[in-house]
């Protein structure tokens, strides 16, 4: 991917934004100021933004947006990737023309994003370096995955010996658990359609169809039994492992509660998880499948296609 240059004499740049709050029919691309780093904050010139379920799910509604702390105009899209392009006072760490990538919530998709260099995702937003090896498409795809991804592992702890079923495990998350448990010497059973056998079997998962019948799909695969399970999508796979005798504290869920099971939060992922996955793709140890790229003009298309939920890794927006 080309890196775009960084014309500091423009005034106004692009942002995706809601006027009002729904689906991807409500977004739109405006011109906007060029913001301006203040004190402690860096501005990246963003180059790529990966999208999530969470973009679409946030900003689907006032309520929903509300409880996020979303108000209009809103942006869209968390992850990011990009150079810093202007530094604010007292800021240390980072430097002009340096690659970075991290999560400003739903503030992405846009040709600017201002970060606190101290933030959190939620408040303020965060930066980390982008390490050589690593292209912007990719890195704008790792922070809000790969910590959920790595959270949900966290919760379970797989290790050498078990068996691990991963429902949804083509998905944007899924792309990353499956992988990171493989990592760590775990065999993996993933679910998804009759059309990503393929592209599990590659990511190194053991593929078996959902639906009706996958408690008995699974027992074939593993007559020896399941030990833990991660339910990416809903709640499916962790009643599955229920059936199967996985005990209630080796399953977790991302997306909806179930009692007695402990859900994960890419918030309360391992310190350091999010370097540490962009080092396994650096080395070549971890990929991510990228399903499609769309310009930021195309951003209702892109956004369609992410919330359909069928998507087999990631989607990029290029800015």
């Amino acid at each position: 991917m080309t890196e775009p240059s960084i014309d500091m004499s423009t005034t106004t740049s692009r942002a995706a934004q809601f006027e009002s709050f729904g689906g991807p029919d409500a977004l739109s691309v405006r011109e906007v100021r060029v913001p301006q780093a203040g004190s402690g904050q860096i501005r990246v010139r963003v180059t790529a933004a990966g999208l999530n379920p969470m973009d679409w799910f946030m900003t689907s509604d006032a309520e929903t947006a509300a409880r996020f702390g979303l108000t209009l105009p809103c942006g869209f899209g968390t992850d990011y990737a990009g150079i810093v392009d202007q530094i604010g006072d007292g800021v240390t760490g980072f430097a002009v023309d340096e690659r970075v990538f991290g999560g400003a919530m739903s503030r992405a998709v846009a040709d600017h994003v201002i970060v606190d260099v101290t933030g959190t995702i939620a408040a303020g937003g965060e930066a980390l370096h982008t390490p050589d090896g690593v292209d912007d498409r990719t890195a704008a795809t790792l922070t809000i995955a790969g910590r959920t991804a790595a959270a949900a592992l966290a919760v379970v702890a797989p290790g050498p010996g078990d068996t691990v079923l991963i429902g949804g495990a083509g998905g944007g998350v899924g792309v990353f658990a499956v992988q990171l448990a493989r990592l760590a010497g775990t065999r993996v059973i993933g679910t998804g359609s009759s059309t990503s056998a393929d592209a599990l079997r590659a990511l190194g998962a053991e593929p078996v169809t959902y639906g009706d019948g996958l408690v008995e799909r699974v027992r074939a695969l593993a007559p020896a039994g399941v030990t833990a399970a991660l339910d990416l999508h809903g709640t499916d796979t962790a009643q599955a492992a229920r059936e199967l005798g996985v005990p209630d504290e080796r399953i977790t869920t991302i997306a909806t509660a179930v009692d007695g099971i402990t859900p994960a939060n890419g918030a309360n992922a391992p310190q350091n998880a999010l370097e540490e996955i962009a080092g396994h793709v650096a080395a070549d140890r971890l990929r991510v499948p990228i399903t499609a790229t769309f310009p930021i003009d195309q951003i209702r298309a892109a956004a369609e296609l992410q919330s359909g939920r069928h998507v087999h890794g990631k989607v990029v927006i290029d800015l």
